[in-house]
């Protein structure tokens, strides 16, 4: 089966100014138990990713931002910020979430 969403059925929500986030940092935003952080390169892309390293949970909002990637401060797994899958050897994959930004402004499809 072949599933189709439009994009009218995506829900976007505010979630603040592309520059309330640092460049090549991150802020967090709370959705129910799950923690997203929100990421800003160096030259001001923005992207969401949950904030649990695939490898052992560890706090990806806390890393270091480089290349298009974060680095997990626990074990050093480098994750594409894009797609949120592991680098290199590393296996594993942490969620990803559609981003927009209008205006200045950030929003996430949760």
């Amino acid at each position: 089966m072949n599933i189709q969403v439009s994009a009218d059925a995506v829900q976007w929500t505010l979630v603040g100014a592309v520059t309330d986030i640092p460049r090549q940092g991150a802020r967090c935003v709370k959705r129910g138990d799950m923690t997203v952080a929100v990421f800003r390169t160096s030259d001001d892309r923005v992207f969401a990713l949950e904030d649990k390293c695939p490898h052992k949970n560890g706090p990806l909002s806390q890393g270091i931002v480089h290349d298009g990637c974060v680095t997990c401060p626990l074990h050093n797994w480098v994750i594409s910020l894009e797609t949120g899958s592991a680098q290199g050897a590393d296996e594993g994959q942490t969620a990803s979430f559609p981003v927009k930004v209008e205006d200045g402004r950030i929003y996430l499809s949760l």
